[in-house]
């Protein structure tokens, strides 16, 4: 029979990438509008009752980071209260939560990995509603696992990846960001890990070992500009123009919400526990860039 998991959302990276990434005993089941509405939370539960799964997968979120702090209700509304209903929907099925969250839980100011019992201190509106959900999961059900993961970006949606392949096609030099450092990490190899800790936590209902709080993101570290300069690398390989990046600082370009100078995530107690370990970034970009390429070629035949 196979183990039938649903997910908030329909068009954000990590869940095309979970359609993408169906393995073999796996059904998964994407719910959005209107049945789930995660500015309306009261179409949480009922939304996720009627799909009868074994698990639920909250990925649906306000991303976007830096018109929340002009919209910090909405954000707390999708962010925080859903993510709690989400929960509460799942204790009252007796299935497992896996919640999705973010580094921007930290305030960036450790000279180190972060680390899961580290104290948490959202600079941004965005990281103060994605830490409120992961207050309200745990507080609704114990079955919980939170997974913070960092820098996302993928063939889907909108990224840091596809942004700079943009631009790169008008100019010959852009500004990076050259003093935030991270793990750039690819929407598919989190939809990789998800499968494998809702295995686990299927597979293995009264471990509380396999339940809290868990840092996913890729291996190896790099500030923004290493990230463009990975990129670009790899399109010329692949026989693009060259496009050089200009190492600037955060202050030479300003945003509405301040992002954490440390984004590094410590993931060995996801390793640990649950014996999952993303790839080196730069594994897992190349082939990113690759495929982006091909279709951005495919549209202007």
């Amino acid at each position: 029979m196979a183990l039938r998991i649903a997910v908030t959302g329909w068009t954000g990276q990590v869940v095309c990438a979970m359609l993408e990434r169906v393995p073999v005993g796996v059904e998964v089941i994407a719910i959005r509008r209107p049945e789930l509405d995660l500015a309306n939370p009261r179409t949480v539960a009922p939304a996720l009752r009627a799909a009868k799964p074994d698990v639920i997968v909250n990925t649906a979120a306000y991303t976007a980071v830096d018109q929340a702090e002009s919209e910090p209700d909405l954000a707390m509304r999708v962010n925080g209260e859903a993510a709690g209903e989400a929960a509460r929907a799942a204790a009252a099925l007796g299935v497992p939560v896996i919640q999705l969250s973010t580094d921007y839980v930290f305030d960036g100011s450790l000279d180190r990995p972060y680390r899961e019992d580290d104290a948490t201190g959202p600079l941004s509106t965005y990281g103060a509603s994605k830490l409120a959900g992961e207050e309200a999961v745990a507080a609704a059900t114990a079955d919980h696992a939170i997974l913070r993961t960092a820098w996302i970006y993928s063939a889907f949606g909108k990224n840091f990846v596809k942004t700079m392949l943009r631009l790169g096609e008008a100019r010959d030099e852009i500004g990076v960001v050259a003093d935030q450092m991270g793990s750039p990490t690819n929407a598919l190899d989190i939809a990789d890990a998800i499968f494998a800790v809702a295995r686990n936590m299927t597979g293995r209902a009264d471990d509380p070992s396999l339940r809290g709080v868990f840092h996913m993101s890729a291996a190896g570290e790099a500030v923004w500009a290493d990230v463009a300069e990975a990129i670009f690398t790899e399109r010329e390989r692949l026989g693009g123009r060259p496009v050089g990046i200009k190492r600037i600082a955060t202050t030479d370009y300003p945003t509405p919400a301040r992002r954490p100078a440390n984004s590094r995530l410590d993931c060995g107690k996801l390793a640990l526990i649950h014996g999952v370990r993303l790839p080196d970034w730069q594994v897992s970009l190349r082939p990113c860039v690759a495929r982006l390429l091909q279709a951005q070629n495919k549209d202007q035949r």
